[in-house]
């Protein structure tokens, strides 16, 4: 079985969020189970800079609307793998300092380049000679791909579409599908009212669409962001499969970035990365639990409701410190939250992949109260890390925190339900109680988090199973009406 995997970021070499993430370690779990998987990601200027050997191996025309660009294909492959990787060149489009533009807004001619790289990835098979069984699709950047395939080419592989976040759904004017190339029936699956909607043509389109979580997968047939009448219509193709993380890269025995390792078998270096943390953030040795959050400063993290409650929040005793970019709204607050708790705040307004393993190192809780996560990555992290998450539950974040429950000892964090600042507070202040009053629960509580397998092995048998399903049985092919 040969897949295809396509996706606008691939991590370490190309990443903004999550996708990147996903991009590279999916991959590498299905490799090991013998899938015959190769990566394709635009050739950024960061990729040529980044991925280190990329050998050409075909050029070719891509035709999308009226318009006809020359495509390089390199291959290389991914970190730490043997996965082939193929960056798609074409400097007019791709050969600029961000992936997506200042501030991550984009840039004017998103609809073009994202529309280059579904026609290039599918023109690349016969370029190469690699012709894939399935095409996998990640975002509404890559949602052309299933649109293409069903309404217009005559190319035998199916396809899956995975939505990360629904939030980002790639949506123009719809005169401006008309650089698409699209026949009336691939225009039908795209438009939207006065505009052109990527996602939902894709979701229209694919062989089976999937997301990032069970419990989101749920959500969004009735909370899918416009989309859920379309959502609700491709429901018996709509499958929940869980995010894993990339046990290699976070590994709080062998971390390079700790400043001690540590087990579940032997937690012991998790205290000293914490005081080696307050020292390096200037925060006092305070015998108090140290609450942290490392997040995209934005109001889907939940940060309203820290800015509500946070006086309350540091009236229970706690240290504070928070790592992200993002809002300048939130991050002035941050910043003058430092001023007014010396010694017990510190905000890194800034992304840093160190301080991100180390704060997950040093850190007692972590806080995660997002007002949607369609799988989140952190709580994960964090559990590995022995870092207690305190959550809300939604998406992602409740098909794995699970309530402390102090009468049968059992569960893995601490959740709540209404988004509310004192929902939040509630679940937080049982948290520190718990810290505070019984140590040796709040030891086998983050040991039995440090347990928990949430490797790629899992979700890569279930993708697996899913391609096969998909190719012994496929919804008919659209044709001109």
């Amino acid at each position: 079985m040969r897949v295809l995997f396509v996706s606008a970021e691939v991590a370490p070499y190309a990443k903004v969020g999550g996708l990147g993430d996903v991009a590279a370690a999916l991959p590498r779990a299905l490799a090991d189970l013998g899938v015959e998987i190769a990566v394709v990601t635009p050739k950024y200027r960061m990729v040529t800079e980044r991925a280190g050997n990329l050998t050409p191996v075909a050029t070719f025309p891509v035709a999308v609307g009226g318009e006809v660009r020359t495509c390089q294909a390199f291959r290389g492959s991914l970190s730490r793998s043997e996965v082939p990787l193929y960056a798609l060149g074409c400097d007019p489009l791709f050969d600029r300092p961000g992936i997506y533009g200042e501030g991550g807004g984009g840039y004017p001619d998103e609809l073009e380049r994202f529309a280059f790289l579904a026609r290039a990835a599918l023109d690349l098979g016969p370029a190469s000679g690699w012709l894939p069984d399935v095409v996998h699709a990640n975002d509404w950047h890559t949602a052309l791909i299933p649109v293409y395939l069903r309404a217009e080419l005559a190319a035998p592989a199916r396809s899956v579409l995975t939505i990360h976040n629904l939030a980002y759904q790639g949506s123009f004017p719809r005169a401006r599908g008309e650089n698409l190339g699209l026949n009336s029936v691939g225009w039908q699956l795209v438009t939207r009212g006065d505009q052109i909607n990527l996602l939902q043509g894709g979701i229209q389109a694919a062989d089976w669409i999937t997301t990032v979580s069970p419990s989101y997968a749920r959500e969004i047939l009735t909370q899918g962001e416009g989309l859920e009448e379309v959502l609700r219509a491709r429901r018996d193709q709509l499958t929940g499969i869980l995010n894993g993380i990339d046990t290699v890269v976070w590994d709080p025995s062998s971390d390079p970035h700790l400043w001690a390792p540590y087990s579940a078998a032997d937690p012991s270096g998790k205290y000293e990365n914490k005081r080696s943390l307050q020292t390096a953030l200037g925060l006092a040795p305070a015998d108090g639990p140290l609450v942290a959050m490392v997040s995209r400063l934005a109001e889907q993290k939940g940060f309203d409701l820290v800015l509500t409650a946070f006086e309350r929040m540091m009236a229970l005793g706690i240290q504070f410190v928070v790592l992200g970019e993002g809002d300048p709204r939130y991050a002035s607050f941050f910043r003058g939250a430092e001023r007014r708790y010396p010694g017990r705040v510190r905000a890194l307004i800034q992304f840093s992949e160190e301080w991100a393993h180390r704060i997950e190192a040093g850190a007692d809780l972590f806080l995660m109260p997002s007002r949607f996560e369609p799988a989140g990555l952190n709580q994960l992290y964090s559990l590995r890390y022995g870092t207690v998450p305190v959550v809300r539950a939604t998406g992602g974040l409740s098909d794995t925190i699970h309530d402390y429950d102090p009468v049968t000892d059992s569960g893995n964090g601490f959740t709540f339900t209404d988004y509310t600042a004192e929902a939040m507070l509630s679940a937080l202040s049982r948290a520190v109680r718990l810290w505070r009053s019984d140590r040796g629960a709040w030891r086998r509580l983050m040991v039995r988090g440090m347990g928990e397998d949430h490797s790629w092995a899992v979700p890569a048998r279930q993708y697996c199973a899913l391609y096969e399903r998909v190719l012994a049985g496929r919804i008919p092919r659209l044709t001109e009406p």
